[in-house]
């Protein structure tokens, strides 16, 4: 997946959609599979217009522009979603970090650790949050689809959150000699890593 074919997908279902229209269903809906800044969005929707992917249906004040697909760009979609295969996305930062914690010290091991099942466990309550103000359709359409990425994304963080905390036992099973002082399973350990607990 691409942020060129998530985007083409957004504007054929939400025909006249905005740049800042098209930011927050993004983030509703495909925000628990795919990562996309701003800047990333509205860099994305240049290059799709001067593709002749979509264009520019209508402009309002400041600078407001909504789009809508063109036959080219339905083409493109329907190729991507039909012709070609998935491809696997087998980086994880986190997960490389884990498999090298034996070098540095072990009370800065549970540290990470504990940073990841805090920040997994913001997660899942964010995304529970959002599911709950989110006006979801019966069935159907965009918003029903969305639904179903968000459970996934839901399911998929709460999965990591509780093998952080299995790994942790484990952990310090092996490795005795951690202080006691470290945080317990599920315990906040603060510090810039939890941001890292939504990767991959």
């Amino acid at each position: 997946m691409s942020l060129r074919h998530a985007l083409l997908g957004l504007i054929a279902e939400l025909d006249g959609a905005s740049g800042y229209d098209l930011m927050k269903v993004f983030e509703i809906s495909l925000g628990t599979v795919w990562q996309a800044t701003q800047s990333q969005l509205y860099g994305e929707l240049g290059k799709l217009t001067d593709g002749g992917l979509i264009e520019v249906s209508a402009e309002g004040p400041r600078g407001r522009k909504e789009y809508a697909i063109t036959a080219a760009g339905r083409a493109e979609l329907h190729h991507w979603m039909v012709e070609t295969d998935p491809k696997p996305n087998r980086r994880d930062e986190v997960m490389m970090r884990v498999f090298f914690l034996d070098q540095i010290a072990p009370d800065e091991a549970l540290g990470y650790l504990d940073r990841m099942i805090e920040g997994l466990s913001n997660r899942v309550d964010d995304l529970a949050r959002l599911e709950e103000i989110v006006p979801w359709e019966e069935e159907g359409g965009l918003t029903g689809n969305g639904r179903l990425t968000m459970e996934y994304g839901k399911r998929f963080m709460a999965m990591r959150r509780d093998w952080f905390v299995w790994a942790r036992e484990q952990y310090r099973e092996r490795r005795p000699e951690t202080s006691s002082g470290a945080s317990g399973a599920g315990g906040a350990g603060g510090g810039a890593g939890a941001g890292e607990a939504d990767t991959g």
